[in-house]
């Protein structure tokens, strides 16, 4: 029998970790079948077996300056890459996040091979903004892989690819979120409580929300004189976060890397945090949150014409309710995140009610079962079986 062909397109680090337990899955799955890899990938794909079809250092770039500053080498890259899948002849093309390139890449192959299955693991959030996407992806995306239980129903109502909710890798880390009984102490202690101040893992976002952080946290720190504050901070922008705070009136604790990070989380009884995905880890976490952001005037009224939605803090879109309060913008104030974020930490219905929502997000979050990736494998092998006609195992 001829080795499993399998092409993966990762255009960064995170990404590669989920192609990497797709992989380990495969292999368990196909028992002692030979497997073939090959396309775009790092961190340990390549020793996985990963032929690259070119480095992922070309791709893996953010922020609109610096795409505009390396698009004709993009452009390049993308017809490099569906080139590449399309003379493989994989039995399945997995890409993986980076909808931007990812994407296009899908499209050309689906132009080129139209007999190649392909799945995208990651739902883009069409559902939050440029809903057009969804429709746009059907012709030649045949599923999504969703980390979010609520996006296979938007995909649905956005007439976009079919989308199954694999589960989100978060879900097989809450023992190292969630705290032990010592941690728990140290949580449950109101008079000495450790703060979280997370304000973001881009430049634009420090320089954005630490002002009014610093002002938030002196007015905290007035009212609950042993609080203590922790600021985990992306390596790369601790020397900048470290300028920036010294002189704040109460100057947080700086701490890096992921295990000083989880320690943080595992300890703390209340958090401040720009939206984004860690507005999920700390639901996750069992931590009361305020959550903010503020951003360029002109940032802002643009997202106010693209993102139609209730809430922009994942917990209460998973819930469908908002039990994570939000300040966006002008509401942003010290005032308003310190009034809130004292709540979080005191014994009543503001820090109660959270918790209740948070248990309902993991209730909800568990729903897709203990290995997303395991799910996510089941559901890229049934297209692949769909559209050959044959199951896996004779392909």
């Amino acid at each position: 029998m001829r080795p499993f062909r399998l092409a993966i397109i990762a255009g960064e680090a995170s990404g590669d970790a989920l192609a990497l337990q797709f992989v380990a899955a495969l292999r368990e799955r196909l028992g002692g079948r030979a497997i073939e890899l090959c396309g775009v990938g790092d961190h340990g794909l390549p020793e996985a077996g990963l032929r690259p079809l070119f480095p992922q250092s070309d791709i893996a770039v953010m922020g609109f300056g610096p795409v505009i500053a390396r698009l004709p080498l993009l452009l390049r890259r993308i017809g490099d890459a569906a080139r590449g899948v399309v003379a493989f002849e994989p039995d399945l093309l997995l890409t993986i996040d980076s909808p931007d390139f990812c994407l296009r890449v899908a499209k050309k192959v689906r132009a080129r091979a139209p007999g190649i299955p392909i799945v995208h693991w990651v739902c883009p959030s069409v559902w939050a903004w440029r809903s057009g996407r969804a429709r746009r992806m059907a012709p030649h995306v045949d599923r999504i892989l969703a980390l979010l239980p609520f996006e296979p129903a938007a995909l649905a109502r956005l007439h976009g690819p079919e989308t199954v909710y694999v589960g989100h890798p978060l879900m097989q880390r809450l023992r190292e979120l969630r705290p032990d009984k010592t941690e728990q102490d140290a949580r449950d202690d109101a008079s000495r409580p450790i703060v979280l101040v997370l304000p973001g893992s881009r430049r634009s976002e420090i320089h954005h929300m630490l002002p009014v952080y610093g002002e938030a946290v002196a007015k905290v720190a007035a009212s609950v004189p042993g609080a203590r504050f922790v600021l985990p901070a992306v390596a790369r922008l601790q020397p900048a976060i470290a300028e920036a705070v010294a002189g704040w009136p109460v100057v947080p604790e700086i701490v890096t890397g992921e295990a000083a990070k989880l320690a943080a989380f595992r300890n703390a009884r209340a958090a401040l945090a720009t939206s984004g995905t860690v507005t999920l880890e700390l639901a996750l976490s069992q931590i009361p949150t305020v959550a903010a952001y503020r951003g360029a005037d002109w940032e802002a009224a643009i997202a106010r014409r693209l993102v139609k939605l209730p809430s922009v803090i994942l917990p209460n879109l998973i819930v469908g309710r908002n039990i994570v309060p939000e300040f966006i913008q002008e509401e942003a104030t010290p005032e308003a995140l310190s009034r809130h974020l004292l709540g979080a930490l005191s014994e009543g219905p503001e820090r109660s009610s959270q918790l209740q929502g948070f248990a309902e997000v993991e209730a909800i979050m568990r729903s897709a079962g203990p290995s997303p990736a395991a799910n996510a494998l089941e559901a890229a092998l049934a297209i692949v079986a769909k559209r050959s006609g044959r199951p896996v195992v004779s392909l």
